[in-house]
């Protein structure tokens, strides 16, 4: 159950960028369309935790070190080559984001020249990736929780501080940007867009693992965790939107709210959550080309951390922008073939326990 829960961990400090734990993409994807986020942060769980439990599984069955085997066993010759391509470049793309994005928060923080606080993370993301994946799944999973108390303190101080009525903030909700025409799209395509971006190194994370059903309820464990990140920072932006509205970054202005030293915990954990998903993204990016025994895999880090850095200076906005805007689109595709794959791993299942039985 230990290895469950650290894979489990895993998925979610991958998963949980900058814009989640901000609360800035949860408000336009769930409290822009007031309590129908709830409903939509509950169909975002269901969908999270079983496409973790199943790439993970996946991953398992295939005992792969890669994310390139699994994709072409689910995609086929020829899809499996447009979902690798793709899952590839948003590998890198995300993790560039995450440099410029922790050059942008140190420079609010701290006052700090964007270019160097993008270095610091730089660095510490090609120190981590010289460790070995077990060790990178344990370092990512280990901010989670704390994380998870830092945004509950903030859901309890929202609550017992409201101070307009639930019709009042559905009012405020109906005048924030939303990402989607309606909340079930939104949570759709929020799930879409993660599920693209944390595939790889989930089912990376599922090779770790020789028992499919441990890397299953790891899986399982991470996509409920997600839903519950969800909801509670819907409910805690919600209840206050009255001070979050305009505010780029909502959790952290509550954080603040509460004390400074709360908001600097927050600032903590988010680039936590920057360092964690950057750690990620580059370690699945280039075991697709290099094997982590492999005598070059250690320079192809190094090379490929600086060239991200190079990226990573044409700035956080424009980033995300171009990066996020079609990883919507990815994440439907990859949502279906791993759909496919399951429906036909399940007859397959069946048959085998019958022939048990038998």
């Amino acid at each position: 159950m230990k290895k469950s829960w650290q894979i489990g961990g895993a998925l979610v400090g991958l998963i949980v960028g900058a814009g989640f734990a901000s609360g800035q993409e949860i408000m336009q994807y769930f409290t822009s369309f007031g309590l129908y986020g709830i409903a939509g942060a509950i169909v975002a769980t269901i969908a999270f935790a079983f496409l973790g439990m199943s790439l993970a599984q996946l991953g398992t069955d295939l005992q792969t070190t890669s994310h390139k085997a699994v994709i072409y066993h689910i995609g086929g010759r020829y899809v499996g080559v447009i979902l690798d391509v793709l899952i590839t470049f948003f590998l890198f793309g995300v993790a560039v984001v995450m440099f410029a994005g922790s050059g942008s928060t140190f420079h609010q923080m701290f006052g700090i020249n964007p270019m160097v606080g993008s270095i610091i993370m730089v660095i510490l993301t090609i120190l981590t990736l010289l460790l070995n994946v077990k060790n990178i799944i344990n370092i990512i999973a280990l901010i989670t929780p704390y994380l998870m108390g830092i945004i509950f303190i903030i859901l309890v101080y929202s609550i017992f501080t409201m101070d307009l009525t639930i019709a009042e903030q559905e009012v405020i909700a109906s005048e924030q940007a939303s990402a989607a025409p309606n909340w079930f799209m939104g949570a759709l395509l929020y799930v879409s867009y993660n599920i693209a971006a944390g595939a790889a190194m989930l089912i990376v994370m599922g090779g770790t693992l020789k028992d499919r059903k441990v890397a299953g309820v790891g899986g399982l464990l991470g996509g409920l965790m997600l839903g519950g990140l969800i909801l509670l920072i819907h409910i805690a932006m919600f209840v206050k939107l009255d001070v979050v509205d305009g505010v780029a970054m909502p959790t952290l202005e509550l954080a603040k709210q509460i004390h400074p030293f709360v908001g600097v915990l927050m600032s903590i954990a988010l680039l936590g959550m920057m360092y964690n998903t950057a750690v990620g993204m580059f370690y699945a990016f280039t075991v697709r080309f290099v094997a982590p025994e492999h005598k070059y895999f250690k320079p192809s880090i190094v090379l490929i951390g600086l060239l991200g850095f190079a990226a990573s200076l044409v700035g956080f906005t424009t980033l995300v922008g171009k990066v996020y805007s079609t990883m919507g689109y990815l994440g439907f595709a990859l949502i279906i073939a791993v759909i496919i794959a399951w429906i036909r791993k399940v007859p397959k299942s069946a048959k085998n326990n019958k022939s048990i039985e038998i």
